[in-house]
């Protein structure tokens, strides 16, 4: 498969909107044509989800690790991936680049395409993409995309951006309305929100097929024939009712892929709109997502809460994650800050923060065994929510690379529930863990 990814020097450039017009015109072009995204972030891959028709997957060297990361992209298939990276370039964990797209570029060996908003810069721009350039060896820097830039603006800087800098200016992507995407308080609104959205990226890799040199930057893209293949999926063993809907759409391609090849058959529900769990379910998987701007939905349907309430206390092998976790507690706030009864499963009441918790990278450190973590394991994980509760638990100890610690979690031989979010495909193989665990609940209920 070959490659390309799509950076910037900061978050806001743009990188989203032109990786889904780059996939979109080369689906157009007949492309077979795989998305992922750099990092831990859920929402960006739904867009290009949306785009292309198929799952996109995260790349995330922290969570995943190198090998972890192979697997992913050799599940993808295809013809050719595009990459996009997560925040600027070079930003890592903890003020580093452990875990950057460049990390991940230089890794994989994959060509990188800067996207750049020129503002009311010129030769100063140059200046800033030649220190990106310059930065670190091997910076895997291949060529330029001018973003939100008119045409006349882009013929004159072209010229003088390839002379400084060394690097082919592709093309540009003026102005446009269809780029416009709305935010809320975790990023971008989800894919799902956007009913127009696979006609603003036809437009815009319309677009693209007029102003970018596309054969130029495919030329640009690399191969790696190192690849691993799809992985084998074994015959399912038990059953794991994973929620899905638009309260909880935060889950990772990879991790469900890893569920299914140790052994699980999942089977979807929806807490906002089904009765009830669904028949014969070994296990439970609440990811996260946005409880809290369907609160009242979700409280008005006492069944489903009530069918979770008894089949967590009852010991049904449950992973729970940020907006999961806060699903199973006693109450939840809605964006206005009036508190909706929950599952009652767990102590604790959610509440609106109005910022950012705990939020990026962490290590999970596991005093006991219990269901996901071995006694003395450090387990990678991530927090991103503006919503905290009254009871966070404290089985666990979260600490961050700055030396921060806190106590977190609550866990047992069936149980996760807390903010962290974890990667089930990981170097734990965390999946496998949880499967042989629904796989015993079986045995036992079946007994």
């Amino acid at each position: 498969m070959k490659r390309l990814m799509v950076a910037a020097m900061h978050s806001g450039a743009g990188k989203t909107v032109v990786s889904c017009a780059l996939m979109a015109a080369l689906k157009a072009r007949g492309h077979a044509v795989r998305a992922f995204k750099c990092g831990p972030d859920y929402i960006d891959p739904m867009f290009h989800s949306r785009v292309l028709g198929v799952d996109s997957r995260n790349l995330d060297l922290f969570l995943q690790g190198e090998a972890g990361v192979r697997r992913s992209l050799g599940r993808g298939g295809g013809e050719i991936a595009v990459l996009e990276a997560a925040m600027g370039y070079y930003d890592g964990l903890g003020g580093t680049d452990e875990a950057s797209a460049w990390a991940l570029a230089r890794l994989m060996k994959t060509p990188v395409i800067l996207v750049v908003k020129p503002g009311g810069s010129s030769l100063t721009l140059a200046a800033q993409i030649c220190g990106l350039r310059d930065f670190r060896p091997e910076s895997g820097l291949a060529g330029i995309l001018l973003n939100d830039c008119s045409e006349r603006r882009f013929v004159s800087l072209r010229a003088f951006l390839e002379a400084e800098t060394g690097l082919p200016v592709l093309g540009y992507m003026p102005p446009m309305e269809q780029a416009r995407i709305e935010s809320r308080h975790l990023g971008l609104l989800t894919a799902g929100e956007i009913a127009d959205l696979e006609t603003r990226f036809l437009v815009l890799a319309a677009q693209m097929e007029r102003s970018v040199d596309l054969d130029r930057l495919l030329a640009l893209a690399s191969e790696d024939e190192t690849e691993p293949g799809p992985q084998p999926v074994a015959a399912p063993r038990c059953r794991i009712a994973l929620a899905r809907d638009e309260a909880f759409c935060f889950c990772y391609r990879d991790s469900l892929d890893a569920l299914r090849e140790a052994g699980a058959e999942l089977a979807g529900f929806s807490p906002l709109h089904d009765a009830a769990l669904p028949e014969g379910v070994d296990g439970l998987l609440l990811p996260g997502g946005y409880p809290e701007l369907y609160a009242r939905t979700l409280s008005e349907n006492r069944t489903m809460r009530e069918s979770v309430r008894r089949a967590v206390t009852g010991g049904l092998p449950t992973i729970a994650e940020c907006g999961g976790f806060l699903y199973l507690q006693e109450s939840l706030e809605n964006e206005t800050g009036e508190a909706f009864p929950m599952c009652g499963a767990l102590p604790g009441r959610g509440f609106k923060t109005g910022r950012l918790q705990r939020f990026g990278y962490e290590i999970l450190y596991a005093p006991e065994d219990s269901l996901l973590f071995r006694a003395g394991e450090r387990i990678p994980a991530h927090e991103f929510h503006y919503w905290d509760s009254t009871a966070n638990g404290g089985a666990l100890l979260a600490e961050k690379a700055d030396g921060r610690r806190w106590p977190c979690g609550f866990v047992s031989d069936s149980l996760y529930a807390a903010f962290p979010h974890l990667h089930l495909d990981g170097e734990a193989k965390l999946a496998d863990r949880f499967v042989k665990a629904c796989e015993a609940w079986k045995r036992l209920k079946n007994s």
